[in-house]
């Protein structure tokens, strides 16, 4: 099971190079041609919305992806380090957005952090999203060709 792991911080100019490596190690997994749009396009929306955590929440943290290819599958993590609903609040400084302390969705970024993840959830069959009190990932899997031969 090869993994790269991709780290870097909380700007928004990095999210162009974790688009670039999303879509070469998924064409390299064996992910279908049609669908490299797809992944390059989820995988630029998870970061933004990571950076845009981070920056919103000061994590001077680093953002993570973690591309794994699987045996028919190949998925991408995102990671951001902002603590979910039900952790310390001590240790978030603010709520996350969409948490039940906060309400629900009721500032701009609250509503752009939900539209990001609609946009996901409209380009990735396979999402899963949670978080903690280590932080929030956004997990996105896709098909492979079974037996792609690799030079």
């Amino acid at each position: 099971m090869p993994t790269v792991e991709l780290r870097f911080s909380a700007q928004p100019e990095h999210v162009r190079t974790a688009r670039l490596v999303a879509a070469a190690v998924a064409r390299r997994a064996g992910v279908d041609e049609a669908v490299l749009d797809e992944v390059r396009l989820a995988v630029g929306e998870a970061c933004s919305r990571a950076v845009g955590l981070h920056r919103s929440h000061a994590i001077t943290a680093p953002v993570t992806v973690v591309l794994t290819e699987e045996e028919k599958a190949f998925s991408i993590e995102v990671g951001d380090g902002v603590p979910g609903p039900g952790s310390d609040p001590s240790l978030s400084g603010a709520p996350r957005s969409g948490s039940v302390a906060s309400g629900g969705p009721d500032t701009e970024a609250d509503i752009e952090d939900e539209m990001g993840l609609a946009v996901i959830s409209g380009l990735v069959d396979d999402v899963e999203v949670r978080s903690g009190v280590d932080g929030g990932v956004i997990r996105m899997t896709w098909p492979t060709a079974s037996a792609v031969v690799l030079p």
